[in-house]
């Protein structure tokens, strides 16, 4: 059985965080390891306070893992401090590890930050630089390039942008343009747009899902356009069979 290892925050509703990625990782019947970076207290409301696990025994957490088992992908997902993007990359160069995804998570479907504000150059300077593939969405996009992403021209230069930041791939999701949802992928030779029915209402945990399906796609050595297009198509479907178990955002049928 294939491998994948989430590096991500501990979600208690269950609808992002590891707890998501490891219910992805099972949907493709890839086995599921996970490191929590972060404790969070929240529910479908919202995030009500952020834990950020001592980087001593983050890292080790890291090293006990991966000295025993070879993950055959990884993804990172909330990352709250500089400390902790800085023992990630350490790791995935160290370990030599491959089919590395990033999510740069940095605010919660409710509007809480959920990176302190100077981590956020450190996945620039650490994390990009030794990813196969980042997944930001256009707001994350924005912030990363500081361009005004309005159009499918916006989302091309910020994808340009990005890609000379170090990744292989760049796939920017979530564009509402048109009345439809759009992703962008850009591998550095051609520009991918995938298009997808827009789904009326406010859902939680899209991105972790959608980064988590494609590390699970990866691992099962599917090449990274097929691993996007498998991922939209299980995010569309989880969206579509969403559960309202709380007062507020929905949760994906993972």
């Amino acid at each position: 059985m294939k491998i994948a290892l989430t590096i991500a925050g501990s979600d208690p509703t269950g609808g992002a965080g590891l707890q998501a990625d490891l219910k992805t990782f099972r949907a493709f019947g890839v086995y599921g390891l996970s490191v929590p970076a972060v404790f969070t207290a929240q529910n479908t409301e919202g995030v009500c306070d952020i834990y950020d696990l001592p980087p001593d025994f983050f890292s080790m957490q890291l090293d006990v893992i991966l000295r025993d088992i070879r993950p055959d992908a990884l993804k990172t997902g909330m990352l709250y401090s500089t400390d902790a993007i800085k023992i990630v990359a350490e790791k995935v160069k160290d370990y030599s590890l491959k089919n590395f995804v990033v999510d740069p998570v940095t605010v919660s479907s409710t509007g809480t930050s959920l990176i302190k504000n100077e981590a956020l150059e450190a996945i620039k300077l650490y994390l990009f630089p030794v990813s196969k593939v980042i997944t930001p969405n256009i707001y994350e996009a924005s912030i990363f390039t500081g361009i005004n992403i309005e159009d499918e021209d916006g989302m091309k230069r910020a994808a340009v942008m990005l890609k000379e930041l170090g990744p292989e791939v760049v796939v920017i999701t979530g564009g509402h343009l048109t009345g439809k949802t759009l992703d962008l992928l850009w591998d550095g030779k051609e520009f991918l747009f995938l298009k997808g029915k827009k789904v009326e209402g406010q859902f939680h945990g899209t991105g972790c899902a959608f980064s988590s399906a494609i590390t699970a796609c990866l691992a099962l050595g599917y090449d990274v356009e097929k691993a996007v297009v498998a991922a939209k198509e299980f995010v569309w479907k989880a969206i579509n069979s969403s559960l309202s178990i709380g007062r507020g955002l929905k949760i994906l049928n993972l």
